[in-house]
């Protein structure tokens, strides 16, 4: 099975775009997001600065500070995200926006939308954490029906929490008895726990034999590199899956990647990719800059002070939590006032001069960009 890519900057885009009416934004997150915070010692490790808080830390405090307990959100709200990623396809390519947010483990953005009024015209997505031995995988489950939204996501967030032999399979098999859902395994082959790439690709290679029919498409992902998206789409015409696009925004760029389609509706779309295998993704512009700048502008904007953030949480440390030993979550801001841990001060200032927009221009004009997509 053969996978057709366009590239936006390349010629012959623009003309196969202006053969389809719509375009779809997969996989965005919305400050409905847990974002973990256990990379923080890792990148630690390789820096003089922080390497040097962590012992300052763990000297002051006489303990070690669990990141596993932490996590950050990210800026937008799902009203915020909607607008960003209809803008650019609007914009950008002069097509009408269909948009799938995927919270982590989380559902509330489908609420918020609902809320203010805009439930009925966006599907109700999660990306599912399904954990697994040694590590876990992401599925982006879209499209759940409104009725049974809840009940399925709640059984989604039992089995992440305490698995149970034998209940994937039938979570999974429930979940694609819906005709309308659509199921993406999103970047297959991210060693995000980092077990090693030769461990985590045979995981995935296990969970594909055992679930295949029950995965309707492959992500290529807009914020991984080129050259693991081709590793993804060789396996999936090895295994004749279909791949799909999906951004996995956090920050305030929109998605770097989006599929193009003349579904006028998400359940077509879905249609299109489960019993078609049709599916024609689009990387855009910013796919094409470097990813180590473009990862930097997002810690820039999440941890900037926002005036506008929907809940109120204006400082970076408001936006920051850690669960307490009384079992209870609470902000930096809550915990610590103005002063929290060095080790989390340092990386967030570090994070503010590397994300900030003067310094994103010069390192743009500092280093050679690698032309990583090959005409």
């Amino acid at each position: 099975m053969k996978h057709a890519l366009h590239f936006f900057w390349q010629p012959d885009s623009r003309p196969v775009c202006r053969r389809y009416r719509t375009a779809v934004s997969l996989h965005s997150h919305t400050l409905h997001s847990r974002e973990s915070l256990q990379f923080i010692p890792g990148v630690a490790a390789r820096n003089v600065l922080l390497n040097a808080a962590v012992r300052w830390q763990q000297a002051h405090y006489g303990v070690e500070l669990d990141l596993s307990r932490a996590w950050w959100t990210p800026p937008l709200s799902p009203a915020q995200a909607i607008r960003l990623e209809s803008d650019q396809i609007a914009r950008l390519l002069s097509l009408r926006p269909l948009v799938s947010l995927t919270d982590h483990d989380d559902i509330g953005a489908i609420e918020s939308l609902a809320a203010a009024g805009m439930k009925d015209k966006h599907p109700a997505s999660i990306e599912w954490t399904v954990p697994l031995t040694p590590s876990f995988l992401h599925l982006g489950v879209h499209n759940l029906p409104a009725a049974r939204a809840g009940r399925l996501v709640a059984a989604m967030q039992e089995y992440t929490s305490r698995p149970v032999q034998g209940e994937l399979r039938e979570l999974l098999e429930t979940l694609t008895a819906i005709p309308d859902v659509l199921i993406v395994l999103n970047h297959p082959y991210w060693d995000e726990k980092g077990i090693g790439f030769e461990n985590h690709r045979r995981m995935v290679h296990q969970f594909l034999w055992q679930y295949r029919r029950c995965v309707h498409a492959l992500e290529l992902n807009g914020l991984r590199s080129w050259n693991e998206n081709a590793r993804v789409s060789g396996l999936a015409s090895s295994l004749g899956i279909p791949v799909v696009s999906g951004g996995d925004r956090h920050g305030r760029e929109p998605n770097a990647a989006v599929n193009l389609t003349n579904a006028a509706t998400f359940s077509e779309f879905v249609g299109e990719v489960r019993r078609d295998r049709l599916s024609l993704p689009l990387f855009l512009p910013q796919y094409n800059e470097s990813r180590a700048l473009r990862v930097l502008q997002t810690i820039g904007d999440v941890l900037r002070e926002d005036t506008g953030h929907q809940l109120g949480w204006t400082q970076w440390s408001d936006r920051i939590f850690y669960r307490c030993d009384d079992g209870n979550a609470r902000s930096l801001t809550a915990i610590f006032g103005g002063r929290s841990p060095l080790l989390i001060r340092r990386f967030v200032g570090l994070a503010h001069l590397a994300g900030d927009r003067r310094t994103l221009d010069v390192l743009r004009f500092a280093f050679v960009r690698k032309q990583e997509v090959l005409s």
